[in-house]
């Protein structure tokens, strides 16, 4: 399938103060995300991941290197919101993503800064909140909603302005376990629908869900391919301090007690499948 997102020897370095020596963040990565997959990339902090999300779709621009949105260079100011448009942006933290005191109207702010006609507005907000399950909660001020229901709202925001790629920026890590899997219920239900999902996330078993699975270190890829080939890895994710997923670990247990466990097992549903068909 055609990338819908090419990153070409990306380069990029903060610089606190004119005087100072640059930190590289992010250190001649190259990489594709094809149209309609699902890229988890997973680090520890300060691997980089988050510097890379936010060059995705041009809230920070490169040191060095290019990036591709479709045919469009992060860079080119000429196609920012063409970029913006294609590749939406959902935070770790909802309420830096909120702008409006009524839910519809928060939820419709991205399209009207598109110069979207009226009643396409309208529908893309009714749309949006059906798809994250929030259509009752339309008149309500968003700051008195939970945390979930804020990134629900903030994942809304962006699928209003109908994207054809979302980059979740760790959108769990605020939230409790049944915040955490209802967004990714959504998440995948996104994906499910043809939308292009690259998620930002230290959990293992949300990265578990993804079709590829793309380790940073030290602001290079360390690893990069299917989840079962990058967890089977176990010594490589050890030394750059990541936990296997749970049922990557179980099963690991189960093969020293002489229990053959499939190496393509890596989640907990899979697992407690096998188990329960084990004989």
């Amino acid at each position: 399938m055609e990338p819908i997102i090419r990153i070409e020897h990306l380069i990029f370095e903060y610089t606190a103060a004119e005087d100072e020596i640059p930190v590289r963040a992010i250190d001649d990565i190259s990489l594709q995300i094809e149209q309609g997959s699902f890229t988890a990339i997973i680090g520890r902090n300060g691997s980089g991941k988050s510097t890379l999300a936010k060059n995705l779709n041009g809230l920070l621009l490169p040191s060095g290197g290019r990036i591709f949105v479709k045919a469009w260079d992060t860079a080119d100011e000429a196609h920012v919101w063409d970029v913006r448009q294609t590749a939406g942006m959902v935070f770790q933290n909802p309420d830096n993503q909120l702008v409006s005191s009524i839910v519809e109207d928060d939820v419709a702010f991205g399209p009207e800064n598109l110069g979207v006609a009226p009643a396409e507005i309208c529908q893309r907000v009714s749309d949006a909140l059906h798809a994250v399950n929030m259509e009752k909660y339309r008149k309500k001020s968003p700051h008195m909603l939970s945390g979930g229901q804020k990134q629900r709202i903030a994942i809304a925001g962006a699928i209003a302005m109908k994207p054809a790629c979302i980059i979740f920026d760790e959108p769990t890590a605020m939230l409790d376990p049944k915040g955490r899997a209802e967004i990714m219920t959504i998440i995948k239900q996104l994906h499910d629908e043809g939308i292009t999902v690259v998620l930002i996330t230290h959990f293992m078993d949300e990265a578990v869900e993804a079709d590829r699975v793309v380790i940073m270190d030290q602001g290079h890829i360390l690893l990069s391919g299917t989840p079962a080939e990058v967890f089977a890895q176990e010594e490589i994710l050890r030394e750059a301090s990541l936990d296997l997923p749970l049922a990557v670990e179980l099963s690991q247990k189960l093969r020293k007690r002489g229990i053959k466990v499939p190496k393509e097992i890596i989640t907990v549903e899979g697992l407690v499948e096998f188990v329960c068909q084990y004989k």
